[in-house]
This record gives C-alpha cells, sequence and structure tokens, in this order.
C-alpha cells in the first residue's frame, strides 16, 4: 500500500501571466525563482519529479538527503535552485542536466542545487489538495520548522506593499515575479488558478516563424532573431 495519498507522477498548479497584480483582501503574494519546477515525495523510495513528471534526482544526487529529512509521506511543492554569490543562476542550473554520470557528480560538488519549498500537498500521508491555501501554507510552515538547508521556505505576505517592494527589491537575486494566491483556493492539477506577476521586459526583434498552438487559437511559439552591434541577426 502507497505512503502517498495519491499516487505519482502529479501535475503541479500553474499560473497565468498578468501584467496588473490583484489586490487584497483574499491574496496572497510569494516571490517567484528562477529554477526547476519539482514535486518532492518523501517516503522509502523518494522522488523529485519536474513538471513533466521526469525524475530529477539522478541529476541532483545531493538533493537525497534533503528529501530524507521530510516526513514520510510527505509531497511537497517546490523549485531547485542553484545559488551562486546570493543569486539564484538559471544557467548554471540548466549545467546540471548532463547524461554522464562522472560529470553530474562533478557538476553536484562544484554547483550544488538547493531546495525552495512553497506549497504542502501531502502531509504524512493525509492529502492536503482540497485544504484551502492558507491551511496549506500554516501546515507547510509546522513541516518546514523540522527541515534544515538545502531546505528554504519561500516568504509570504498579505500586504500588497510588502509584495511590490519584493517585485524590485528581489529581481537582482532571481526573483522574475511575485505568484498571487487566494486564501481560500484549492490545488487543482495542472490549472491555471494562480496569478503570476511578472517583469515585462522591451526589445526590438525579428519574427522569423510561428507555430499554432496545440489548442489551435492561438500562437504557441515564436522564432526570433536579434541584431548585434555589427550589425548580423542572430
Amino acid at each position: 500500500m502507497s505512503i502517498w495519498p495519491f499516487e505519482p507522477p502529479l501535475k503541479p498548479m500553474k499560473a497565468k501571466v498578468k501584467v496588473e497584480p490583484p489586490r487584497p483582501p483574499g491574496w496572497v503574494y510569494e516571490p517567484t525563482w528562477d529554477g526547476f519546477r519539482a514535486i518532492a515525495w518523501a517516503g522509502p523510495e523518494p522522488r523529485l519529479d519536474s513538471r513533466n513528471g521526469k525524475p530529477l534526482l539522478r541529476y541532483f544526487p545531493e538533493l537525497l538527503p534533503a528529501l530524507e529529512q521530510l516526513p514520510e509521506g510527505t509531497v511537497v511543492d517546490g523549485e531547485v535552485v542553484v545559488v551562486v554569490d546570493d543569486v539564484t543562476e538559471f544557467d548554471s542550473l540548466q549545467l546540471r542536466i548532463h547524461p554522464a554520470a562522472s560529470r553530474i557528480e562533478r557538476l553536484s560538488q562544484e554547483l550544488p542545487a538547493e531546495l525552495v519549498a512553497f506549497d504542502l500537498l501531502a502531509d504524512r500521508g493525509e492529502d492536503l489538495r482540497s485544504v484551502p491555501y492558507a491551511e496549506r501554507r500554516s501546515r507547510l510552515e509546522e513541516v518546514f520548522a523540522g527541515l534544515a538547508f538545502p531546505w528554504h521556505l519561500t516568504p509570504v505576505t498579505a500586504d500588497f506593499e510588502q509584495a511590490a517592494d519584493w517585485f524590485t527589491r528581489f529581481e537582482g537575486s532571481g526573483c522574475d515575479g511575485i505568484i498571487c494566491k487566494t486564501t481560500d483556493g484549492i490545488y487543482r492539477e495542472d490549472k491555471r488558478d494562480w496569478i503570476k506577476w511578472k517583469h515585462r521586459r522591451d526589445a526590438d526583434c525579428v519574427v522569423g516563424g510561428y507555430r499554432i498552438h496545440k489548442d489551435g487559437d492561438k500562437i504557441g511559439s515564436i522564432l526570433l532573431g536579434l541584431y548585434n552591434s555589427e550589425g548580423e541577426l542572430h
């Protein structure tokens, strides 16, 4: 019998990108971090799965002791990050995905990964997905009290002014926006119920082509080109 109340893999909850964030009451705000979304499963055979359900532990063997810190039957939604000089570096994190075991072992020492927790989906075998976010966060804080490095608990606030301060002040540390969640919201797999207040930047680009989204009614991806200082198109 499984020690988890639901079986892996799990498709994590998502967010819709908005330029203007929702305002209180009823909303709380968390900074987002530049890493790989990951679901951590604690048990006799611990797992660390990507947003697509792919196993990540083989690339991040140094995180196994972190999963073993969690109580059995616990499932945490979070982010795998690599921190260099107090800044999350996505490029360094991408280097960790390599097929060679020898390189994985070397990079696990040179560029060790860390874990940021921001939601609790199961607590010691109890399914929390239908529990309001405010209670899930409270239970996550209780679990986190027993955890140590390389775990980090993402901060959360109901104060919009503080969230706006994080939006600008944390950008240099690898925060690419703010996730906005309703305090009474349940955790719905693969649904875009959260809102991401994201940094926006402009660039003049050349559109070389595009692909239609799988839904058939919008653009799914665009091939962009940029000119360098010598006038060459990349």
